[in-house]
């Protein structure tokens, strides 16, 4: 077994050992349990950073096996520098979300704990297929525990959110599994993402194809309008669901273009370049207005992850590698400042049972220590120079206008409006004289939730200060995707 299969399959099996422990009265030992399976699965991913080999474009960590033998389907792994920051950043978050759960989930404690585990091991798997039926089972199979994480620990309407959640995703996906059985004949039986690359298709084949794919990723990214189903999620979802939602499972939409949709259908990613750059835009400047008038910190924070994936997809579509490499950076650095975001909301809420701001105000004064984080928090959702959040975003706005100055003054705008929906929620919320009972008998935050948001407070610092060592890592493969999409376009 190579380390990716380790990756994915460690924590799945600790996830299984969970299930199989059982009762509530066993609690304490589940959640040891579960802390020592994440802490496992994120150490046996770090050798991954350690051998990699920079300056290549090539997969790395292959590992090949057939599998489904009179399909021609294989059990085939690998990573580049595009995809390799995404499964240390799954193992990390997943492990920060154990130690956030481990006071507040009091019922079914195994279930919740086996449910990310297992979720965390089938993402780095999307992650990690270089097989397009692989690819397409673990993408679908991650539907499942989030189904079940919304559904049994998530708020008043947590039915109605978790049956909106899986039909909106699994109905995009059906048109993508159409598209890879397409591809799967036209390539005289093979499920291998890379000959797909090279496959001789008509203009017509393209673009039937790219909105195919589209329609599965453009969801789960999600891009407008197709995004509606985010906020109501993110607002019944229990706290560790909306951080694994808006880190990675959003990420795994974005990573298809990546990988489908631009190397696949590069003339049609062309063609259609300026419908992705016009929904890329609403998103960032319509979506962050919307968040300006939320009332409910989740779904504020939701909103803004809508914008800020709205850079994303526009890196991705203007063909720059100071575009594409700035949209990857921003996607990890989103994974960081979300997680971190709905993290702290989670930490008022549990104290409240409130999501609404007018509930608080002047929290700064009974908890100290947890508004000193949140302000860095906040500051990086803003796009502070030295956090994480900028350096995405300003790669993307760089190439941006490089590439139209109307384009990247549109792009840029976001910056206005992120500081201000933000900054307007931290002023209200932590700012001024206690606001009402609740708030005056809060206490500041115990050593479990001091690590929680100390974990991601140094990786949004050490990202916003040093980005080299992640840059570094995806450049050759930035290049490679942009050298193939720029020769089948001159073809």
């Amino acid at each position: 077994m190579g380390l990716l299969s380790l990756a994915i399959w460690l924590p799945i099996a600790f996830g299984v050992v969970l299930l199989a422990m059982g009762r509530d009265d066993q609690a304490n030992a589940v959640r040891w349990f579960a802390l020592v399976g994440a802490l496992a699965s994120f150490l046996v991913t770090l050798p991954l950073y350690a051998g990699f080999q920079l300056g290549t474009a090539d997969m790395q960590f292959v590992e090949n096996a057939s599998w489904i033998q009179r399909f021609n389907v294989n059990y085939h792994l690998g990573v580049d520098g595009i995809s390799l920051w995404f499964v240390l950043l799954t193992a990390f978050i997943n492990l920060v979300v154990v130690i956030a759960g481990w006071d507040v989930i009091t019922r079914k404690v195994n279930q919740y704990m086996a449910a990310f585990l297992i979720l965390s091991g089938l993402m780095i798997g999307v992650f990690s297929a270089l097989d397009g039926l692989l690819f397409y089972v673990f993408f679908e199979a991650t539907l499942i525990p989030m189904y079940l994480i919304i559904g049994i620990w998530g708020g008043p309407n947590k039915i109605y959110a978790a049956f909106k959640f899986f039909l909106y995703t699994l109905l995009g996906s059906l048109l993508t599994l159409v598209a890879l059985i397409y591809l799967y004949i036209q390539s005289h039986g093979s499920f291998d993402i890379a000959s797909w690359h090279a496959l001789p298709l008509t203009r017509g084949e393209q673009t039937a194809l790219f909105f195919a794919f589209f329609a599965a990723f453009a969801v789960k990214v999600p891009m407008w309008p197709v995004h509606t189903w985010l906020p109501d999620v993110h607002v019944e979802a229990p706290t560790g669901g909306s951080a694994v939602l808006a880190a990675i499972m959003l990420k795994l939409g974005a990573y298809g273009f990546l990988r489908f949709s631009l190397p696949i259908a590069p003339d049609a990613a062309h063609e259609w370049a300026w419908l992705m750059i016009a929904l890329s835009l609403i998103a960032v400047v319509y979506v962050g207005l919307v968040a300006l008038v939320q009332q409910d910190m989740k779904k504020l924070v939701a909103y803004s992850s809508v914008a800020h994936m709205g850079f994303v997809t526009l890196g991705f579509f203007i063909f720059i590698d100071l575009g594409v490499a700035g949209g990857v950076v921003q996607m990890i650095a989103h994974g960081f400042v979300s997680a971190a975001m709905f993290l702290s909301i989670g930490v008022l809420y549990d104290r409240v049972h409130s999501r609404e701001i007018a509930s608080y105000g002047g929290v700064v004064n009974t908890m100290p220590k947890f508004a000193a984080f949140a302000l860095l928090f906040a500051m990086a959702n803003c796009g502070l120079p030295g956090t994480a959040g900028f350096v995405g975003e300003w790669m993307v706005i760089l190439a941006a206008v490089k590439f139209n100055f109307w384009v990247g003054c549109a792009a840029a705008s976001a910056l206005i409006f992120g500081a201000a929906y933000t900054l307007w929620m931290f002023k209200r919320v932590y700012l001024g004289p206690v606001a009402n009972e609740h708030v005056k008998e809060l206490e500041d935050i115990n050593a479990r939730e001091f690590l929680m948001l100390a974990l991601l407070a140094v990786a949004v610092l050490w990202m916003g200060i040093n980005p080299k060592p992640v840059t570094d890592v995806m450049d050759a493969s930035v290049a490679e995707l942009l050298r193939h999409v720029a020769v089948s376009k001159l073809n």
